[in-house]
């Protein structure tokens, strides 16, 4: 008994590091594209932890493997992506129905978007000084 449920808990573990690392992979991906970041001579990098971190915190769930959160992850991946999706009207209907409403939708862009424009202020602070 023990056995199957340690194979069970690996296997969630699993998938949840790959939610997790699809929501990651996605930031980085936009802020390589990003002209500000490119302008400023900001690392890509650097941006997307920090982009990752702050908006994670305004996610549902209360730990990282929680399963709210790790829903939130992969929704907020198809979001970010959602421009290079083959069919982007069938994505935000998809995306309607995965986080239950537009003003989920709009609340989980506005929190990612509050999150890079935070992040922005705070590297370029940073950088000043």
């Amino acid at each position: 008994m023990h056995k199957r449920l340690l194979i069970i808990l690996s296997t969630l573990l699993l998938f949840a590091c790959a939610d997790k690392d699809q929501y990651q992979q996605a930031i980085l991906a936009e802020m390589q594209t990003e002209q500000d970041i490119k302008d400023y001579n900001i690392t890509p990098e650097k941006m997307s932890e920090c982009v990752f971190d702050l908006s994670t915190k305004k996610m549902p769930g209360f730990f990282p493997f929680d399963p709210y959160r790790l829903t939130a992850y992969r929704n907020y991946a198809k979001l970010i992506t959602v421009k290079q999706s083959k069919d982007p009207k069938k994505t935000l209907l998809e995306l309607q129905q995965d986080f239950g409403s537009s003003k989920a939708i709009l609340a989980a862009r506005n929190n990612y978007t509050e999150s890079i424009a935070d992040c922005f202020a705070a590297v370029l602070m940073e950088s000043e000084k």
